[in-house]
């Protein structure tokens, strides 16, 4: 593979020369691109996994800064759509794969993709998602309480009616990290013995009746509907499968970058880097069997996340949250399954 060229093109550039208006909105710019470029560093004819594809921000910056090839996988049925529309306009260089992140060592192999050179991740949920009010994603317009990224499984509104108060009172702390966790269940509780709840402003209003004292510009209703998303979706699970199955496709020398958007997320990314990076076990004939020879099988790239400047964060609210860490592969084979790093909780529901 030859060095990096120079980024002749950008993503918007590309995008509109390719793509008709409808789908230009798909190659937005997403947050930090300058950074994850900057660790990816893109060569030509290498290959890259976008694994979260969404609105394609990444993989048309990846085919703008190199003459490379980008594999983009998503769950969501209109985002492949899309993505679809767009590859069809890239001459074989995007392509686009319906499927969890979580299984792309199953999604990749018939396609015989090579070596990977990079993969990265863009956790959370898109804005193309979130500004769609019949996906009922979002608390700000009225629409089915759905929240399915697949569109397959239970909706936000089967697990509500699922789960006792007691439960869903544990999964909003958890998942949301909501501090009025036991009121806003208590609420929900109460207006389900009345009528099932099957919209997003009726849920919205319920939440914020409940809670009594919250974040200056942050909406009551926010940490409630990140706990049902991320619950409805086992985002957290899907993380944990995510990152073990890059770990498997990495070459040596290939790099990991994950964008995310909470702590959970961030937390749960941290761990797993850190255990398989400095803090893995060496060989040792104290060691248990199992542990005996499993190297770190990756080299962390900095020991800071990765924060948006205040340039970015002006130009683009959403990155206010976001941060970023990186590794690259070792030599070191992949640790076996089930020695994850991940935080003990695993709850969730897969859609």
């Amino acid at each position: 593979m030859t060095e990096r060229r120079p980024n002749r093109s950008s993503p918007e550039a590309l995008a509109a020369h390719s793509a008709p208006d409808e789908q230009r909105q798909v190659a937005h710019i997403p947050v930090l691109v300058d950074a994850v470029l900057a660790t990816l560093a893109p060569r030509d004819d290498a290959v890259y996994v976008d694994a979260t594809f969404g609105s394609g921000g990444y993989s048309m910056a990846l085919l703008s800064a190199a003459r490379c090839r980008v594999f983009g996988i998503d769950r969501d049925p209109d985002a492949v759509r899309r993505g679809r529309e767009l590859a069809e306009q890239l001459g074989g260089r995007l392509t686009i794969i319906q499927g969890r992140f979580g299984e792309m060592v199953r999604l990749l192999a018939p396609l015989s993709v090579g070596p990977i050179a990079g993969i990265t991740f863009d956790l959370g949920i898109s804005s193309l998602q979130l500004d769609s009010p019949e996906r009922g994603f979002s608390f700000r317009f009225d629409g089915p309480l759905d929240m399915r990224m697949s569109g397959e499984g239970a909706s936000a509104a089967d697990l509500i009616a699922s789960l006792s108060e007691r439960e869903l009172a544990e999964l909003i702390r958890e998942f949301g990290e909501e501090r009025f966790a036991g009121r806003v269940a208590r609420a929900i509780t109460r207006a389900q013995h009345h009528q099932p709840i099957h919209r997003t402003m009726e849920l919205a209003e319920i939440v914020r009746a409940a809670v009594p004292k919250f974040e200056p510009g942050q909406d009551p209703a926010t940490r409630t509907f990140q706990a049902l998303r991320i619950a409805v979706n086992d985002e957290l699970g899907e993380l944990d499968r995510g990152l073990v199955a890059a770990e498997q496709l990495l070459m040596q020398g290939g790099r990991l970058v994950v964008v995310s958007f909470h702590s959970l997320e961030d937390r749960r990314v941290k761990r797993f880097l850190q255990k398989r990076g400095e803090d893995a076990p060496r060989t040792s004939r104290h060691a248990p069997a199992p542990l005996r020879g499993l190297g770190p099988s990756f080299k962390l790239l900095g020991r800071r996340m990765v924060r948006p400047d205040p340039a970015e964060i002006a130009r683009n609210p959403r990155a206010r949250a976001a941060r970023l860490r990186a590794a690259e592969r070792t030599a070191a084979p992949a640790w076996p399954a089930g020695c994850t790093g991940a935080d003990r909780h695993q709850k969730g529901r897969r859609a």
